[in-house]
Protein backbone atom coordinates (compact mmCIF):
# COMPACT_ATOMS: atom_id res chain seq x y z
CA UNK A 1 0.00 0.00 0.00
CA UNK A 2 1.69 3.63 -0.72
CA UNK A 3 1.97 6.21 1.32
CA UNK A 4 -1.11 8.36 -0.31
CA UNK A 5 -3.44 5.10 0.09
CA UNK A 6 -2.69 4.83 4.40
CA UNK A 7 -3.22 8.88 4.65
CA UNK A 8 -6.82 8.15 2.84
CA UNK A 9 -7.71 5.35 4.74
CA UNK A 10 -6.03 6.66 8.15
CA UNK A 11 -9.43 8.95 7.65
CA UNK A 12 -8.99 13.16 8.83
CA UNK A 13 -7.87 13.51 11.79
CA UNK A 14 -5.72 16.22 14.01
CA UNK A 15 -2.92 15.96 11.31
CA UNK A 16 -4.64 15.13 7.90
CA UNK A 17 -7.85 17.21 5.83
CA UNK A 18 -9.34 15.71 2.75
CA UNK A 19 -10.13 19.10 0.33
CA UNK A 20 -12.22 17.94 -3.29
CA UNK A 21 -10.92 21.92 -3.87
CA UNK A 22 -10.20 24.64 -2.69
CA UNK A 23 -11.66 28.03 -3.81
CA UNK A 24 -12.00 30.38 -0.99
CA UNK A 25 -8.56 31.66 0.08
CA UNK A 26 -10.43 32.66 3.81
CA UNK A 27 -11.63 29.13 4.38
CA UNK A 28 -8.80 27.17 3.39
CA UNK A 29 -6.38 29.84 5.76
CA UNK A 30 -8.09 28.54 8.59
CA UNK A 31 -7.15 24.91 7.98
CA UNK A 32 -3.71 26.39 7.65
CA UNK A 33 -3.65 28.14 10.49
CA UNK A 34 -4.65 25.72 12.90
CA UNK A 35 -2.27 23.11 11.41
CA UNK A 36 0.77 25.65 11.90
CA UNK A 37 -0.37 26.54 15.29
CA UNK A 38 -0.43 23.27 16.49
CA UNK A 39 1.63 20.11 15.39
CA UNK A 40 1.61 20.37 11.51
CA UNK A 41 -0.16 18.43 9.35
CA UNK A 42 -1.06 17.73 5.79
CA UNK A 43 -4.00 19.12 3.33
CA UNK A 44 -4.71 16.25 0.78
CA UNK A 45 -6.67 18.14 -2.16
CA UNK A 46 -8.58 16.37 -5.31
CA UNK A 47 -9.66 13.67 -2.31
CA UNK A 48 -13.60 13.87 -1.29
CA UNK A 49 -14.71 13.87 2.64
CA UNK A 50 -15.13 10.01 2.19
CA UNK A 51 -11.82 9.25 0.78
CA UNK A 52 -12.95 8.86 -2.97
CA UNK A 53 -10.26 10.64 -5.19
CA UNK A 54 -11.50 13.02 -7.72
CA UNK A 55 -8.59 14.66 -9.17
CA UNK A 56 -7.14 18.14 -9.30
CA UNK A 57 -5.74 21.10 -11.61
CA UNK A 58 -2.85 21.64 -8.63
CA UNK A 59 -1.60 24.61 -10.31
CA UNK A 60 -4.93 26.03 -9.93
CA UNK A 61 -4.72 25.32 -6.52
CA UNK A 62 -1.51 26.43 -5.64
CA UNK A 63 -2.57 29.94 -6.74
CA UNK A 64 -5.52 30.36 -4.63
CA UNK A 65 -3.61 27.97 -1.53
CA UNK A 66 -0.67 30.70 -2.03
CA UNK A 67 -3.37 33.52 -1.90
CA UNK A 68 -4.47 32.20 1.61
CA UNK A 69 -0.49 31.73 2.51
CA UNK A 70 0.40 34.88 2.10
CA UNK A 71 -2.45 37.22 2.44
CA UNK A 72 -5.00 35.40 4.73
CA UNK A 73 -2.77 34.64 7.48
CA UNK A 74 -0.63 36.53 9.94
CA UNK A 75 2.13 36.04 9.70
CA UNK A 76 2.06 34.04 6.63
CA UNK A 77 2.13 30.11 7.15
CA UNK A 78 5.20 28.05 4.85
CA UNK A 79 3.77 25.43 2.77
CA UNK A 80 5.42 23.03 0.65
CA UNK A 81 3.57 20.76 -2.25
CA UNK A 82 3.75 17.53 -3.34
CA UNK A 83 2.06 16.15 -6.74
CA UNK A 84 0.88 12.25 -6.60
CA UNK A 85 -0.13 11.33 -9.95
CA UNK A 86 -2.78 8.58 -9.52
CA UNK A 87 -5.34 6.95 -11.91
CA UNK A 88 -7.94 8.89 -10.86
CA UNK A 89 -6.09 11.67 -11.02
CA UNK A 90 -3.52 14.41 -9.21
CA UNK A 91 -3.66 14.66 -5.23
CA UNK A 92 -1.41 18.11 -4.53
CA UNK A 93 -0.28 17.09 -0.94
CA UNK A 94 0.19 20.66 1.19
CA UNK A 95 2.24 20.11 3.74
CA UNK A 96 2.00 22.37 6.32
CA UNK A 97 4.96 22.65 9.12
CA UNK A 98 4.09 23.30 12.45
CA UNK A 99 5.31 27.10 12.83
CA UNK A 100 8.40 28.44 15.29
CA UNK A 101 5.92 31.75 14.99
CA UNK A 102 2.81 30.91 16.94
CA UNK A 103 0.22 32.17 16.95
CA UNK A 104 -0.87 32.51 13.40
CA UNK A 105 -4.29 34.19 12.65
CA UNK A 106 -6.57 34.08 9.64
CA UNK A 107 -8.63 36.58 8.30
CA UNK A 108 -12.32 36.42 8.42
CA UNK A 109 -13.51 39.65 7.29
CA UNK A 110 -11.68 42.77 7.18
CA UNK A 111 -10.50 43.75 10.53
CA UNK A 112 -11.35 40.38 11.58
CA UNK A 113 -8.35 38.12 12.51
CA UNK A 114 -8.97 35.09 14.44
CA UNK A 115 -6.34 32.04 16.06
CA UNK A 116 -7.34 28.03 15.41
CA UNK A 117 -5.94 25.07 16.72
CA UNK A 118 -6.65 21.51 14.95
CA UNK A 119 -8.31 19.23 17.17
CA UNK A 120 -9.37 15.76 15.61
CA UNK A 121 -10.64 16.37 12.91
CA UNK A 122 -11.54 19.96 13.01
CA UNK A 123 -10.30 23.78 13.05
CA UNK A 124 -11.29 25.21 16.20
CA UNK A 125 -10.73 29.08 17.22
CA UNK A 126 -8.84 30.51 20.12
CA UNK A 127 -8.90 32.38 22.78
CA UNK A 128 -6.33 35.06 23.94
CA UNK A 129 -5.17 33.04 26.80
CA UNK A 130 -4.46 29.98 24.05
CA UNK A 131 -3.05 32.75 21.78
CA UNK A 132 -0.89 33.97 24.85
CA UNK A 133 0.22 29.86 25.48
CA UNK A 134 0.86 29.19 21.98
CA UNK A 135 2.84 32.58 21.50
CA UNK A 136 5.03 31.33 24.62
CA UNK A 137 6.04 27.65 23.63
CA UNK A 138 8.30 26.76 20.94
CA UNK A 139 7.69 23.33 18.34
CA UNK A 140 7.76 20.19 20.55
CA UNK A 141 9.03 22.02 24.05
CA UNK A 142 5.86 21.07 26.01
CA UNK A 143 6.27 17.69 24.68
CA UNK A 144 10.06 16.82 25.20
CA UNK A 145 10.23 18.23 28.61
CA UNK A 146 8.90 15.69 31.51
CA UNK A 147 5.09 16.83 33.09
CA UNK A 148 4.82 18.65 35.70
CA UNK A 149 2.89 17.22 38.84
CA UNK A 150 -0.37 19.49 37.44
CA UNK A 151 -0.22 18.03 34.35
CA UNK A 152 0.02 14.23 35.56
CA UNK A 153 -2.39 14.73 38.27
CA UNK A 154 -5.25 15.06 34.98
CA UNK A 155 -3.72 12.29 33.27
CA UNK A 156 -4.09 10.21 36.49
CA UNK A 157 -7.30 11.09 36.94
CA UNK A 158 -8.81 10.42 33.47
CA UNK A 159 -7.10 7.01 33.89
CA UNK A 160 -9.87 5.76 36.23
CA UNK A 161 -12.59 8.11 35.54
CA UNK A 162 -14.10 8.63 31.78
CA UNK A 163 -14.05 12.56 31.62
CA UNK A 164 -13.12 15.64 33.40
CA UNK A 165 -14.30 19.33 33.12
CA UNK A 166 -12.82 22.29 33.38
CA UNK A 167 -14.27 23.19 37.00
CA UNK A 168 -13.47 19.44 38.11
CA UNK A 169 -9.51 20.13 37.38
CA UNK A 170 -9.48 23.69 38.62
CA UNK A 171 -10.96 22.47 42.07
CA UNK A 172 -8.68 18.33 41.89
CA UNK A 173 -5.39 20.49 41.14
CA UNK A 174 -6.22 23.71 43.18
CA UNK A 175 -5.63 26.10 40.63
CA UNK A 176 -7.11 29.62 39.53
CA UNK A 177 -9.47 28.40 36.30
CA UNK A 178 -7.20 30.35 34.38
CA UNK A 179 -3.82 28.52 34.83
CA UNK A 180 -6.00 25.35 35.27
CA UNK A 181 -7.80 26.20 31.43
CA UNK A 182 -3.98 26.92 30.02
CA UNK A 183 -2.70 23.54 31.58
CA UNK A 184 -5.98 21.70 29.35
CA UNK A 185 -5.10 23.62 26.52
CA UNK A 186 -1.74 22.59 26.22
CA UNK A 187 -2.02 18.83 27.01
CA UNK A 188 -5.16 18.95 24.01
CA UNK A 189 -2.78 20.92 21.85
CA UNK A 190 0.23 18.25 22.18
CA UNK A 191 -1.93 15.51 21.63
CA UNK A 192 -2.65 14.27 25.54
CA UNK A 193 -6.25 15.17 25.93
CA UNK A 194 -9.26 15.89 23.40
CA UNK A 195 -11.46 18.64 23.52
CA UNK A 196 -15.59 17.95 23.76
CA UNK A 197 -16.90 20.98 22.98
CA UNK A 198 -20.14 20.25 21.39
CA UNK A 199 -22.16 19.78 24.59
CA UNK A 200 -23.47 22.59 26.64
CA UNK A 201 -20.70 21.77 29.13
CA UNK A 202 -17.54 21.23 27.51
CA UNK A 203 -15.38 17.80 28.96
CA UNK A 204 -11.87 16.56 28.28
CA UNK A 205 -11.23 12.85 27.97
CA UNK A 206 -7.83 11.06 27.04
CA UNK A 207 -6.30 10.91 23.68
Amino acid sequence: MDKLQQLILSGENDSVDFKQRVTQPEKIARTLVSFANTRGGVILIGVKDNGTICGVDPEEEKHTLGQAAAFYCDPPVKVKYEEIETDDGTVLKVIVPESRQKPHFAKVKDDDWRGYVRVQDTSVQTSKLVNKTLASETPQQFESLPLDRHENLVLDYLAKNPRITLRQYTKLANLSERRAYRILVKLVIHGYLRLHDKEKDAYYTLS
